[in-house]
């Protein structure tokens, strides 16, 4: 339960963060061209808002407002008010709803989703959306798109300002990969080291160049010292994704094939009493080798309470010895040993270090990156695997670490950022990228869309999204109980 709210906090605060970065595009380039802002609101708030805010006129929520001003103005007057009297911060009502579902700009004269088609049968006022020229109303509209993407790109920016970049590139892996069973079933062997990816080249890091192997249609690996093709099915993404949930393996595509090594010994346990020490690399088990961790660990499996022959190379001053050591194993296969996972302990490291001038471009290049993989990946929703696989917020708060990490943090809301920025712009009515297209056609055809056309396209869009947001979540549901 502990890691439930951890991880519902976590989302609840990016969706915080990534809605007021988008909005306050909007807010501010309306701002910019002179166009009053009613409303600027973090979540939804229909019938009811949690807490509003007018500076300098009123403060309230749940229905009950308390006034700033010794006279306050009406709502009908603060309308009248000219474009050369209006405030840059003050013409606004700022707010947090109760629904948690995204977050909104009031603009004038601009059929949104307030559906404030009222306000529309009014003449058009200077300060109103609607009597702006074409690109600044095309301006206002891409604001919320580019801001998340500079968002992203500046989390980018921070984290490898912060942390650098240090890993092992999948080249410098010298016993190559261990890959799970659905990545074998796709052709791939343990010890391949991938070095393409359609054509181009995986020097990059592992968790890029895992996501250009899943996009690609043909890696080539290294195996036995020749270059191997490999077809890649479409809907290996999708077995990598079932094999993961279902827990059939503790290999997520792939890892890094490393030695067995000895880091501790535990008192009193197999390993000790049978003369294991700290250093001690772990070769073969009765008799069969263990080339790396994970054949070691498959091994034991199965020799509960039994003895079992080690062979290990133990490094001296002069040279390493070869020995063949007893061991008597727990009930649950174990020897008592705590053994190193890190691949930088045994290959070449990239350690990139980034000042303030470097990390920009990087974060550049990393918000590309994620931006042409998310675009890359949308065609597969559109597959019978991809419409199962479609989640909600449960999706979205799944992919958070079970305890707070401020950099892991940063990673999946620069992420969320991205995959923000380009939902908005698909074309589709009541999203941005749906105004932005009906401007293009303006600006084309030199003539508005009619505003009855214009509230029905609103109103199409809106229960389109909302029959989405119930098919996500109800998706999330049924994973959940029928997992």
């Amino acid at each position: 339960m502990e890691t439930f709210w951890i991880k519902a906090a976590q989302l609840v605060l990016a969706l915080a963060i990534l809605i007021i970065i988008h909005e306050f595009g909007h807010f501010l380039f309306a701002r910019i061209f002179g166009i009053r802002v009613e409303k600027f609101y973090i979540f939804f708030d229909p019938w009811k808002e949690l807490f509003k805010w007018k500076p300098g006129k009123y403060i309230g929520g749940l229905g009950k407002q308390k006034n700033l001003s010794a006279t306050p103005e009406s709502e009908g007057t603060a309308k009248e008010e000219t474009q050369k009297k209006s405030s840059f911060w003050g013409d606004t009502e700022y707010g947090i709803g109760w629904i948690p579902l995204g977050g909104y700009c009031k603009i004038s004269g601009m059929i949104d989703e307030s559906m404030d088609t009222e306000q529309m049968k009014q003449p058009p006022k200077p300060y109103e959306f609607r009597s702006k020229p074409a690109w600044q109303r095309l301006l206002v509209m891409i604001a919320g798109v580019l801001f998340n993407f500079l968002l992203a790109i500046l989390i980018y920016a921070g984290i490898v300002y912060a942390t650098g970049e240090k890993y092992v590139p999948l080249n410098d892996a010298k016993m190559g990969l261990e890959y799970s069973q659905a990545a074998q079933n796709a052709g791939f062997r343990n010890g391949d080291i991938p070095i393409e990816a359609d054509g181009e080249a995986l020097d990059n890091l592992p968790t890029e160049d895992r996501l250009r192997m899943l996009q690609a249609k043909e890696v080539t690996v290294i195996r036995d010292g020749k270059p191997v093709k490999i077809n890649i099915p479409e809907n290996l993404i999708f077995d990598l994704d079932k094999e993961l949930k279902e827990g059939n393996s503790p290999i997520n595509f792939f890892s890094y094939r490393i030695p067995t090594k000895i880091t501790q010994v535990m008192p009193g346990e197999g390993a000790a009493k049978g003369g294991v020490k700290v250093g001690d690399q772990v070769i073969a088990i009765n008799g069969s080798p263990t080339e790396s961790l994970t054949e070691f660990l498959t091994a034991l499996e199965g020799h509960g309470d039994q003895d079992v022959e080690l062979t290990i190379v133990r490094a001296g001053e002069i040279k390493s010895d070869t020995l063949n050591l007893p061991i008597h194993l727990s009930e649950n296969s174990k020897m008592g040993v705590g053994l190193e996972v890190n691949p930088a302990a045994f290959f070449n490291v990239k350690d990139k270090k980034y000042n303030l001038f470097t990390s920009v471009p990087r974060g550049i290049e990393m918000g590309v990156d994620r931006l042409t993989s998310y675009v890359k990946s949308m065609k597969l929703v559109f597959t019978k695997e991809g419409a199962k696989s479609v989640g909600g917020f449960g999706a979205i708060g799944s992919i958070f670490p079970e305890s707070w990490d401020w950099i892991a943090f940063w990673n999946v809301a620069a992420f969320l950022s991205v995959a923000l920025a380009f939902m908005n712009i698909l074309p589709i009515p009541a999203l941005d990228g749906g105004h932005v297209l009906f401007l293009l056609y303006e600006v084309i055809f030199r003539r508005k869309p009619s505003d009855k056309f214009m509230e029905y396209a609103q109103m199409t869009g809106m229960f389109l999204l909302i029959a989405l947001l119930l098919y996500a979540n109800g998706m999330d549901i049924v994973r959940f109980f029928f997992k």
